[in-house]
Formats: structure tokens, sequence, C-alpha cells
């Protein structure tokens, strides 16, 4: 049975909040998170920020001073649509994806705003830099020696399904307000994730609508609510996501602009963990169950332990993929690969 929207993030725990007065305190508690927390008011004095908080059409302006003259790709749901970019019924995308210039694409959702139309017009994961200029420069937050990239998500009324990413997040509110909600990464079982191969943007969402979540269906998310936090956040407000937390975002207002910035602490030479859990779904998912529990006993020795045990027999010259990787190893294991996947 479904249950009404604000009973669920009313029975949510709220996102911890920090004071961070500059980019020393900011990087501090970076550095120690372990889980979300907010800051107010961190890009409050942004250009872009004083613009939205004037109007929606301000904002847009502004973005239309700074935009490079190149195609965007953009996603645009059904008309009458309650925003929620998701599956149909048949499981493909209830929205289409199309591309246009970034003029046009403002002038229409100008136009939805006037008619109050909910229709879901996204441009979602944008990069800063190669979209727009000057738009780092007067707006962006210091994050010392990280190697950020820095995206930009400009849209309507929007629900994102709770989905996990592999980088560390630090999402800045802009213009309109968005409405964040987090689980911890060991909440998988209770979030009733679809395919990981047919997805809205590259990675597994829960099946579960958050606005009327069906408890028939869906029994564990019960369980994830327990461990769930939500928050809202105005325009110059910021929450920090650690890397592999669930978190579902929703556009509140008529006009929503958010700039994120994600960084690993992992080299970006390193292989991404996804990569290896499809090729395992593809290698040993549909194994024997001796055999599986053979090849987890092999992941436990190689990978998840990788204990001294391991190499300590072999000369050190002789351990090629065994020893500790390097640019030129995992450039040696990404060729052997695609000579094996391509047989």
């Amino acid at each position: 049975m479904a249950e009404a929207d604000a009973g669920i993030f009313a029975q949510l725990a709220s996102v911890p909040e920090v004071i961070v007065a500059d980019a020393a305190q900011l990087d501090a508690q970076l550095r120690a998170a372990t889980a979300p927390f907010v800051v107010r008011g961190l890009v409050k004095d942004w250009p872009l920020v004083q613009a939205g908080l004037r109007s929606g059409r301000d904002a847009r302006d502004y973005l239309l001073r700074h935009r490079r003259d190149r195609p965007f790709t953009v996603s645009v749901g059904a008309p009458g649509g309650d925003g929620r970019l998701f599956y149909d019924a048949a499981m493909a995308m209830n929205f289409v994806t199309v591309q246009g210039k970034l003029p046009e694409v403002l002038a229409d959702i100008d136009k939805l705003e006037a008619k109050g139309d909910p229709r879901a017009v996204y441009l979602g994961s944008v990069d800063v830099h190669d979209y727009f200029d000057g738009l780092h420069q007067a707006n962006h937050v210091d994050l010392g020696e990280r190697k950020p990239m820095a995206s930009i998500w400009i849209g309507t009324a929007t629900r994102i399904a709770a989905h996990n990413d592999f980088p560390d997040n630090l999402a800045c509110v802009a213009a309109g307000r968005r409405r964040f909600t987090v689980f911890p990464p060991d909440q998988l079982r209770n979030l009733y994730l679809g395919p990981i191969d047919n997805t809205p943007a590259g990675r597994a969402i829960s099946m579960v609508d958050f606005r009327a979540p069906d408890f028939d269906a869906h029994p564990r998310f019960r369980e994830a609510m327990r461990h769930g936090q939500t928050v809202e956040l105005e325009p110059g407000d910021a929450i920090h996501i650690p890397s592999i937390w669930w978190h579902h975002v929703e556009g509140l207002a008529p006009f929503n602009i958010l700039v994120n910035y994600w960084w690993r602490d992992t080299p970006r030479w390193m292989g991404l963990p996804q990569d290896a859990l499809t090729f395992a779904m593809l290698a040993i998912r549909d194994l024997p169950e001796d055999e599986k529990r053979h090849w987890r006993d092999m992941f436990d020795y190689y990978v998840f332990e990788n204990g001294d045990e391991v190499v300590s027999h072999i000369p050190p010259e002789a351990r090629s993929v065994l020893a500790q990787l390097t640019p030129e190893s995992a450039g040696r294991i990404r060729a052997y690969l695609l000579r094996t996947l391509s047989r």
C-alpha cells in the first residue's frame, strides 16, 4: 500500500550539518567524513546563486552569458508527467533524449514554467569546463589538492531514483531547491535495485517510488528507511555524499541548478569496480555452486584479503600483475582483458 509523500520523509532522520569557515576546514571535514553532511550557505556568494535568488529567468540568463555554442544532451519527459525520470511499464525509459542548443532548451523551460507544466526537462552531468566559458572561474569551491570533475545539472522539477556513484561527491545547490535522501552502502538489499545494464544514466537504480512506496512489493524498504536520512537544500547549500552511498535526488522548484564535484582518492588509471562486477556476472554467477565456492575463495585470496602469502614465494621481479599496481601494469591488465574478451 502507498503512503503519503510527506509521511515518508518525515519518518527519516536529518542529514547532519557542519559549519566550515574556510577551505581548510572544509578539507578537514571531507577527509574525516564517513557519512554525508550538509554545509549551509557554502556557495551563497556565487554570482549564479545570486542570480537564481532573483528569479529562475535571471539564473537562465546568467548561464546563457557563459555557454559555449554547442549541442547539449537533454532528457525530456512525457507531457503531464510528474518529473520522475524512470522506466515505463515495459522497462524502457519514460523519457526521450535529444540534442539542443542551450538558448532553445532554456526558452522551452521558460514556456513550461509560465504554463505551470510539470514536464521533466533535464540536462544531467554537463561538464562545466567543456560547455561553459568562465562559469567555473566565477562559481567554484576550493577543494585544495583534489582534482575533481565539475558538472552542472539543470532542469525542471525532477525526481532521480536512488543510486550510488563510485567517486566522492560534493553537490551545491545553485538555484531552486533540492531534497537529498541518503542511505548507507549496506542498504543495497533493501533498496530493490533494477537492472545494471538497462539504466537511465549508467548506474542501477532503486525501483521504489519514494513519493509513494509500495510496501507490499518492496517490504524490505521499511528497513532501509530506518537507516535513511533526508535534507532539503536551499540556494547556496551543499551536501557531501561519500563514495558508494545511495542517494535519491529531487528538484523541488520549477527550475533548479546543481553544481557538483566528483573526485577519487584512487588513481584514475585503476579500473572501475562496476566493470569487474559485470564481468563476474558473465563468467561466474551461473556456474555450479561448488565452482562458485572455489571462485569466491579465489577472489578472497587475490583481491579482498590479498595477504603477503600471495606473493611472498615469488621473486619480486617475477610477480607481474600480482605486484602492487602501477599505471604500466594496469595498462597490461587492460590489454590482456581486451584480448580475452575479443575471442
